[in-house]
Formats: C-alpha cells, sequence, structure tokens
C-alpha cells in the first residue's frame, strides 16, 4: 500500500502582551490561542511553574492528553473489528519531565492508565492484548521518542440475574 501524507494546520496566537510585549521576562502573560478552522478555540499557557495560568491547557498537558486520545481511538477501533463491545473508557494517564538545571528538558516517560468496561461475553484477554496492538498502532506514541505504556483496568458488565 502506498504511503498517504496528511497535513495538520493549526495557528498558535499569543494574546499575552500586557503592554509592554517582551520587555522583561516577568512582563508578559503566557496566554496564547490554538485555533483551526471550524473547530472551538482552546485557550493555552505555560504550566504553572513558567509563570503560566493552571486554568488553561499547557503544551505538556496537551501533549499527554494527544497521547492518551491517540490509544484510545485505535483501542476502541481495534476492538470493534474484533467483536469486543467496549461500553466506557476513561484514561488517568500521566507524563513525567525533567527540567535540567539551565532550564531545557524533556518528556521521559507517559503512562495511561485506562479503565475500560466491556460487555459481558466480550473476550477480555483479547480485549487486554488490543492495548499492545493499539500502542503499535498510535501515531503519536510512535513519533515521541521517550517511552509510553499502557497499565489498562478492566471492569466487565454482567449479564441480569438468571
Amino acid at each position: 500500500m502506498a504511503e498517504t501524507q496528511h497535513r495538520y494546520a493549526v495557528t498558535v496566537t499569543w494574546t499575552g502582551n500586557t503592554g509592554t510585549g517582551t520587555s522583561s521576562y516577568r512582563g508578559y502573560d503566557r496566554a496564547h490561542t490554538l485555533s483551526a478552522p471550524g473547530k472551538p478555540l482552546i485557550a493555552g499557557s505555560s504550566d504553572p511553574a513558567f509563570r503560566g495560568d493552571a486554568a488553561r491547557w499547557n503544551p505538556e498537558e496537551l501533549l499527554v492528553a494527544s497521547l492518551a486520545a491517540c490509544h484510545k481511538l485505535w483501542y476502541l477501533g481495534l476492538c470493534a473489528q474484533a467483536g469486543i463491545v467496549v461500553t466506557a473508557y476513561e484514561d488517568a494517564a500521566e507524563g513525567h519531565m525533567t527540567e535540567e538545571a539551565g532550564g531545557a528538558g524533556q518528556f521521559t516517560a507517559v503512562t495511561l492508565r485506562p479503565r475500560v468496561t466491556i460487555a459481558a461475553g466480550s473476550d477480555a484477554a483479547r480485549a487486554e492484548a488490543l492495548h499492545r496492538d493499539a500502542h503499535a498502532f498510535c501515531f503519536i506514541a510512535r513519533s515521541v521518542n521517550f517511552p509510553v505504556t499502557a497499565e489498562p483496568t478492566f471492569l466487565c458488565e454482567v449479564t441480569g440475574a438468571d
């Protein structure tokens, strides 16, 4: 099968000029918006540790969210193809970043913790195995240079009393 190229265009607009631009490190907000045609704006900032607004999404959270969402989308699709009925899915994902003394840093790991509910009669062992497949297909996980692991837990719905 031939390769297919996809393009993703977003606009990041800095909205944190408080009147003097970046005349000093403390003199500007880290506020920005993320936009793409036809989609709602996302209010962004930096992490509060870097003078950001805790009420806005920061790039680090968005990276972890992207990994969790990509894994979920692949997982649900693979389950549907395998005849496994997922009725609920929630992921308490967590990322770890190391900041160096000079200010640079990098993510060292992300752990996905999906909590999956499958319908009674679904193959629980196959449902668990599909997390490995989802990870192998996830575009975002395949693009980062740090480990991304999944630690799923499963709930199985029970049928009514006989």
